[in-house]
């Protein structure tokens, strides 16, 4: 179930309301009225009917000069939630709130210097894997890597035409990508300089070398795991999104980028940034085809729902 709150005058939340009152997927209606001119209505609604009943508080014109809040509990003990909850065929995990989705997306589609820290750390965290040849660090690198959420954002915008995340998510990712490269390669040029690092050392090693080896299979990872990376955003399986950061290779090619660079290995550094090309090639492929899909079957099952 999902909490609602609809704030607004008293007109409006009277049609708002009436507007919920006799729904069968809403529970436990609440309207609390105030000495002024605006009153607020509280309700539940099972997460498979609620973008259709977002969508008819928005034909109200209540976020004009009110709100509309969603919210959604730990828990909900009640006999009239569940009761609400059975008249929603489906269930409630598969659910799509779109709000909910799109105001995920614009948030990171925005420019933040902690996306940078994170991205500039994976990225130190991966270079050091891949010259001393430790997988695990550049599995641990890929954890830190926040570059999905962008990615996940342009996705979204793409197929619910909001073109204006697009930029703003792509900017974000170039500026991250950037930053992490550039600091890299700087690092680990002056440990080149100063004689502390070799060139052999850091354009070799066998348990990482498929960072700098892009191939069909690169491309197909890609695509799985930005079908399911997407699959974990839209109903919250957080636990699956981790196994997407450690299924792709773009922070990683990021860091044999700068590293390469740094010791003058051209031919791998190209490679690396082949593999980043083809690694978010097939995480917005996948991911927009996957949301479309979603937005496909969720109008099929919403027109269902009303015809019931």
């Amino acid at each position: 179930m999902l909490n609602i709150r609809v704030t607004a005058n008293r007109e409006k939340c009277s049609a708002a309301n009436e507007l919920v009152a006799d729904d069968p997927t809403v529970a436990n209606i609440v309207r609390l009225t105030s000495s002024g001119a605006t009153d607020i209505l509280l309700f539940d609604v099972a997460r498979e009917n609620a973008n259709a009943i977002i969508a008819a508080l928005r034909d109200l014109g209540i976020e004009q000069n009110g709100s509309i809040t969603l919210s959604e509990p730990l828990t909900t003990i009640s006999v009239a939630a569940d009761r609400a909850e059975a008249h929603a065929p489906g269930h409630p995990d598969d659910a799509l709130v779109w709000e909910h989705i799109e105001e995920q997306a614009r948030g990171n589609a925005r420019f933040s210097w902690s996306f940078v820290t994170f991205l500039v750390l994976a990225t130190l965290i991966a270079s050091v894997g891949r010259y001393t040849d430790q997988p695990i660090l550049i599995v641990g690198a890929m954890v830190v890597g926040p570059e999905f959420a962008p990615i996940a954002a342009i996705c979204v915008a793409l197929v619910r035409r909001r073109g204006a995340p697009i930029p703003q998510a792509a900017a974000t990712l170039l500026l991250g990508f950037l930053a992490a490269g550039t600091i890299t390669w700087a690092l680990w040029s002056l440990a080149y300089l100063f004689g502390w690092i070799d060139y052999t050392t850091a354009t070799t090693g066998e348990l990482t070398q498929f960072i700098v080896s892009p191939d069909l299979w690169s491309f197909l990872i890609a695509l799985l795991a930005g079908s399911a990376g997407v699959l974990s955003l839209t109903t919250s399986k957080s636990a699956a999104l981790v196994g997407v950061f450690i299924s792709v290779t773009t922070v990683p090619a990021i860091a044999c980028i700068g590293l390469t660079l740094a010791v003058g290995a051209w031919h791998e550094a190209w490679s690396s940034l082949v593999q980043l090309a083809v690694n978010l090639a097939g995480l917005l492929v996948a991911g927009t085809a996957t949301l479309a899909i979603q937005q496909l079957a969720w109008r099929r099952f919403g027109r269902r729902l009303s015809a019931d």
